[in-house]
């Protein structure tokens, strides 16, 4: 009984694993691969020191495409890394990042790379200036190139209609299996590999269309202000660079790599025939100014005070600055960037100083518009004593101009220096001349027809001649010249000089003792030299 019961199992296991006709194996009789023994995670490992390194651009795009920058990083870790470059022509339109992993050996490696998505304004061909980016403390450069932006691709026709006569599976029948999926999920080669999804973001969230952007008007201007259309030869003139917008156009414009083009601007407001004194740097913060009745802030991009040398004119021409303006929705979006950026360059109009000569005088003196300024050491002056008298100018004028004035020869007066000091004001200053007089006898100081100085007050169109007001007067007495003690009374020099012999010495003797003591000693080398080798011999 026992063998039957076994003998029927057997046959009922062999008829279970036999397949009737037309019908497939189950998936799970199919056996299954026995996962490899002792297998674990693989662990993010590093054979080396992190490799980073700058990836090649695309040289050519459609209007329509997307330009990037990207750097890749293999083997470490992302600490930081510095902000991509504005590029002349393109607008940032965010980042991405992809990472991938490979499995080599049971062993990880990760590459990680930042790309930044830049969109065309248009067409064109633009060329990328040189950059630098740093990536983990590690300086990546860039030698810039040239993209050109070429116009949108033609659209692909639409799919034709199918035929109602032509059977279900013929070519004319798109398969949507076979069409790509931009969004889908790609598999990776490793099970434990992360998914990776491959998208593209212009068709996820589009890109800004021109036509729905609108440019607003705006009254800006740039201007070459001068102080005053007209001035003397050495007179000074105060000319600005300066950018009016309205509190308006605050929102709609901004600066423009202004770095760069502060430089070239400098450059052509320099004149050959005067002399300048820069002005205060370039302010971020404007002021507020009145121009034809309307409010404006003002920026001040470049100042300086120009002291005309010659009758030529200063002509200063037309000068053109860079600025970056918006272009806004015409119907906001909350949340959103809202702003197109584009670019509008400002002109400003020549502007021309006249330089009139000096009225009747061809020797250089100093302009401007000057007060005297003097001041005495000392309130009681004796004979013999010195006292320092400090005479200058204080005004408007170009103080470097101001040359010391001398001092006339007086009888029993005895000057030394000038020294000067110069405290420096906007357009001007103070300028001081320090004398040191000794007067050697008594009686008063004629300072006033010793010293003076001529200067041409531009305002008045006339000469003034700037004298001391102040005659310091001097009590004691003339001092007798005392005689100087002969050397023979000195009490050393004396008997030294009455001892010396009076036979010339040749001024060769000292060059005479030198070479005897060096032939001496050459000497005494040749002997030392001699006895060392007689010693050598013997041993």
């Amino acid at each position: 009984m026992r063998r039957i019961i076994v003998w029927m199992g057997v046959l009922g296991a062999l008829l279970g694993t036999v397949p009737t006709l037309g019908q497939q194996p189950s998936p799970a009789a199919v056996p299954k691969p026995a996962p490899p023994a002792a297998q674990q995670p693989a662990a993010l490992s590093r054979t080396g020191p992190a490799d980073v390194a700058l990836l090649p651009p695309p040289a050519s795009l459609p209007v329509t495409g997307v330009f990037t920058l990207a750097f890749r990083l293999r083997g470490g870790v992302l600490e930081k890394y510095s902000d991509f470059p504005e590029l002349e022509g393109f607008k940032k339109s965010g980042k991405t990042s992809t990472t991938t992993t490979r499995i080599v050996q049971g062993r990880r490696f990760t590459d990680l790379t930042i790309a930044q998505r830049y969109m065309p304004y248009g067409e064109g061909e633009y060329v990328i200036k040189p950059f630098q980016l740093t990536v983990n403390g590690a300086v990546l450069r860039s030698a810039g190139a040239t993209v050109r932006v070429g116009p949108a691709p033609a659209q692909a026709p639409s799919a034709a209609v199918p035929n109602p006569a032509s059977p279900p599976n013929s070519a004319s029948t798109p398969n949507p299996a076979s069409a790509p999926n931009p969004t889908a999920l790609t598999k990776p080669a490793s099970p434990q590999a992360p998914l990776q999804a491959v998208g593209d973001l212009d068709k996820l969230f589009g890109k800004p269309k021109p036509a729905l952007y609108q440019e607003l008007p705006d009254r800006a201007f740039l201007a070459v202000v001068a102080e005053r259309p007209s001035v003397f030869v050495g007179e000074g003139v105060r000319v600005g660079l300066y950018f009016y917008l309205t509190p308006a156009d605050q929102a709609m414009l901004a600066f423009h790599d202004f770095t760069s083009q502060l430089p070239p601007l400098l450059r052509q407001l320099h004149q050959a025939t005067a002399w300048q004194e820069p002005g205060p740097e370039a302010s971020v913060t404007p002021d507020s100014v009145r121009w034809a009745g309307q409010t404006y802030l003002r920026f001040r991009l470049a100042e300086s005070v120009y002291y005309p040398l010659t009758p030529e004119p200063l002509r200063f021409p037309p000068l053109a600055l860079t600025m970056v303006k918006f272009k806004f929705l015409k119907k906001p979006e909350p949340g959103q960037d809202n702003r197109l950026a584009g670019y509008k360059t400002y002109l400003s109009p020549g502007v021309s100083v006249q330089v009139r000569p000096l009225p009747g005088q061809n020797e250089l003196v100093a302009v401007g518009n000057y007060q005297l300024r003097e001041a005495l050491s000392r309130s009681s002056f004796r004979v013999g004593q010195s006292f320092i008298y400090s005479f200058g100018v204080e005004g408007k004028g170009n103080l470097s101009a101001v040359l010391a004035p001398p001092v006339a020869p007086w009888p029993g007066l005895d000057v030394y220096g000038p020294e000067v000091s110069v405290a420096p004001a906007v357009g001007g200053g103070r300028k001081l001349f320090r004398y040191r007089l000794v007067a050697r006898r008594p009686g008063t100081v004629p300072l006033d027809s010793l010293l003076q100085l001529v200067v041409f007050n531009p305002a008045t169109a006339r000469y003034d001649t700037l004298r001391p007001s102040v005659r310091p007067v001097v009590r004691g007495r003339v001092a007798q010249p005392v005689a100087l003690p002969k050397p023979e009374d000195d009490p050393f020099y004396g008997p030294a000089l009455a001892e010396a012999a009076t036979t010339p010495q040749s001024l060769d003797v000292y060059r005479d003792v030198r070479r005897y003591a060096n032939w001496l000693l050459v000497g005494l080398a040749a002997v030392a030299g001699f006895g060392w080798w007689r010693a050598g011999r013997r041993g």
